[in-house]
């Protein structure tokens, strides 16, 4: 059974996926923080001052907080506002993942449009078509 682990492990689909659950966990950091600190503070000025983190409707008589941190801690709150950003965040990072896909499916159709250079004809073939040229401009 450690055999067929070890050889499952070794396999290459195994660490592809692993490298990539590693690489999108990372990635999913950098466009947190690009929704987070640039995209949502531009959104929010632009409507006005909009923070939409700290929308919340309290579920609670107890939640009297401005603020959705101050208002968890007062009692059970809906936080739409966190719901929106992530929703944000999930839609900025499809988009550019939709973008690196679509400029690595046009690499690879200009490779395979790219004709194939013939390759050249044995020696023998090459020697055959000089002396059938040199025959035809003697007549």
């Amino acid at each position: 059974m450690l055999d067929e682990f070890k050889e499952f492990i070794a396999r290459g689909n195994v660490m592809d996926l692993a490298v990539g659950v590693i690489i999108g966990g990372a990635f999913g950091t950098i466009v947190s923080s690009l929704t987070d600190d640039i995209i949502m503070p531009i959104v929010g000025a632009i409507f006005g001052g909009f923070d939409f983190t700290n929308y919340f409707i309290p579920l609670s008589s107890n939640v009297t907080a401005g603020s959705l941190a101050a208002a968890r801690e007062q009692g059970a709150v809906l936080a739409y506002g966190s719901f929106i950003t992530v929703v944000l965040n999930f839609l900025i990072l499809a988009w550019i993942i939709f973008l690196m896909v679509k400029g690595v499916n046009r690499l690879r159709r200009k490779k395979a449009e790219a004709p194939a250079v013939p390759e050249a004809p044995p020696a023998d073939v090459q020697l055959l078509t000089e002396i059938r040229d040199l025959l035809s401009q003697r007549r």
